[in-house]
């Protein structure tokens, strides 16, 4: 099978991570991968901001479990070994379509590489709340800029789950 459409079909979310941190240059091929993606009319207005450290990922889950009345004890973003978070300036009609786009790509290049990753989605109504924005600021997401999503990668803690089936989903007009 063509090696590309054998990633995609085998790619999972993966929802639990080793503590292992994710290489360096996996984690900057990664986000290439996700700039490859095509933006609408090419404006490219995204900014990929990266989290490594455990101790502000965790304290970025902290604070969207408190602001969605979650239990900050259990929401932790499946404690990932790095954090991608996907913006776009909120004057971009195309920005979650772009952001969607570029974080799709992530994914492929992740289990292209044997990492597990996992899409989050909790920011993208939060961006502007008082406990939030902050945040945001303090990891130098712009503030014209809503988060779109995020994608948690790591090393995979286990095997894949199974996949489910695609039927029923596709009709054709010939």
């Amino acid at each position: 099978m063509n090696p590309i459409l054998q990633n995609i079909k085998s790619r999972r979310s993966i929802r639990a991570f080793t503590d292992e941190p994710v290489d360096p240059d996996d984690l900057d091929r990664i986000v290439e991968a996700g700039l490859w993606a095509p933006s609408a009319r090419g404006m490219q207005t995204w900014q990929f901001t990266i989290l490594t450290d455990r101790q502000r990922i965790a304290a970025l889950a902290s604070a969207i479990a408190t602001q969605l009345q979650r239990d900050p004890a259990r929401y932790d973003m499946y404690a990932p070994a790095a954090l991608v978070v996907a913006s776009n300036d909120r004057e971009n009609p195309h920005g979650m379509l772009d952001c969607s786009c570029a974080l799709q790509n992530m994914f492929l290049a992740a289990h292209s590489l044997g990492l597990g990753s996992v899409w989050i989605n909790q920011l993208r109504g939060i961006c502007d709340e008082p406990a939030i924005r902050p945040l945001l600021d303090d990891l130098g997401i712009p503030p014209n800029h809503l988060v779109w999503g995020m994608a948690a990668l790591g090393h995979p803690a286990g095997p894949p789950p199974e996949a489910p089936a695609r039927r029923g989903v596709v009709h054709f007009v010939r």
